[in-house]
């Protein structure tokens, strides 16, 4: 199944409130496992990109220092605080 079966699927369904928080709650554990796999791959020095949720625009830069959700990023353009789960690895 990909993405726009299961967006399909889920904006067509008759779903109840229970079941929706289901998979709301599906969704938090995968970004959570998401952010705890790229966490442990990232390290000061490593190289990464991420695009920008206000701009679109992609950045690629340093990792300067890791926290335990979110990463500083020094770009050519300036220092983003960038969440785990929007970076990857270059």
């Amino acid at each position: 199944m990909n993405i726009k079966e299961i967006n399909s699927a889920i904006i067509a369904g008759n779903f109840t409130n229970d079941e929706l928080t289901s998979i709301g709650d599906a969704i938090k554990f995968a970004r959570s496992r998401l952010t705890n796999q790229i966490k442990f791959t990232i390290r000061n020095g490593s190289k990464v990109s991420f695009t920008s949720s206000k701009s679109g625009q992609t950045f690629t830069g340093t990792v300067e220092k890791v926290a335990q959700k979110y990463a500083t990023v020094a770009t050519p353009v300036g220092r983003y605080k960038v969440p785990m789960n929007m970076l990857e690895v270059v």
